[in-house]
């Protein structure tokens, strides 16, 4: 049986907690800031949890980052 690869798009950007959830950068911060409102880029700086429906797709693409 041959070993499952890792999807090289989602090690970069995902990782995992202790407790095996998953963390990800927000998105809508890389360009168009002028129209956007000050809370909302206050709002997706850091990271953010991702939810149990999210976590379940990005598991299967890193079978070994459990």
């Amino acid at each position: 049986m041959p070993k499952m690869k890792t999807k090289a798009a989602a090690k970069k950007r995902f990782s995992f907690t202790a407790t095996g959830k998953v963390k990800a950068g927000p998105a809508g911060k890389r360009h168009g800031m002028i129209k956007r409102s000050t809370k909302f880029i206050r709002d997706v700086t850091g990271t953010m949890i991702l939810s149990d429906a999210d976590t379940k797709i990005v598991k299967k693409y890193m079978p070994y980052n459990r």
